[in-house]
């Protein structure tokens, strides 16, 4: 059986992989991470495999896979990361406020003993609902936005904002199992 290795510390990946009963070990990557495109599906995919890249060049030739990821938000063609602070967090959800978005997450899988690479990203549309310059103060106030991509957690809180989605749910979370187990086993 292969080992799966997750170039990741997210708990919510790691939540993912074991709901469709995936139990990798985890080796988060610190790879300096950098962008050459504003094209958000192109963007996630080059980060997901420099990730991937980091942590496979440890166990080259092991019977091992490393997944590698990554998720950004996109709204009017423009990459919203994490936000740096409060304000930005804000920022991000204001551009969100009320209208349609774009949720990408990349994914490379590099299988170590042979080194064949596998790189995708899914894309999710999601609506949210209007909200108040006080409700979305609120919800930064939880905590919650600033360690996620677009400042919210759909999963979360901000599940009372979400009007509705088109597209993988799991994608929003942070990695398309569905779409990642049919690459894993052709």
């Amino acid at each position: 059986m292969k080992k799966i290795i997750l170039a990741s510390a997210s708990p919510r990946r790691r939540e993912l992989l074991h709901q469709v009963g995936i139990e990798p070990e985890i080796e988060p990557s610190h790879v300096e991470e950098v962008i050459t495109t504003t094209v958000p599906a192109d963007a996630v995919m080059e980060l997901s495999a420099q990730k991937a890249g980091d942590i496979a060049k440890r166990h080259n030739g092991e019977n091992a896979v490393v997944i590698g990821a990554d998720t950004v938000v996109a709204a009017d063609g423009k990459i919203l990361g994490k936000p740096h602070d409060e304000d930005e967090a804000f920022e991000m959800l204001k551009m969100l406020n009320g209208r349609k978005h774009q949720v990408y997450t990349g994914v490379t899988l590099i299988f170590c003993e042979t080194g064949k690479t596998c790189t995708f990203a899914e894309k999710t549309d999601v609506e949210v609902y209007p909200m108040t310059d006080v409700r979305i103060r609120a919800y930064i106030a939880t905590g919650e936005p600033m360690d996620k991509a677009g400042a919210y957690g759909i999963q979360g809180r901000f599940a009372a904002y979400v009007k509705g989605i088109c597209g993988d749910y799991n994608n929003v979370v942070g990695l398309p199992v569905g779409r990642l187990c049919q690459e894993l086993d052709p």
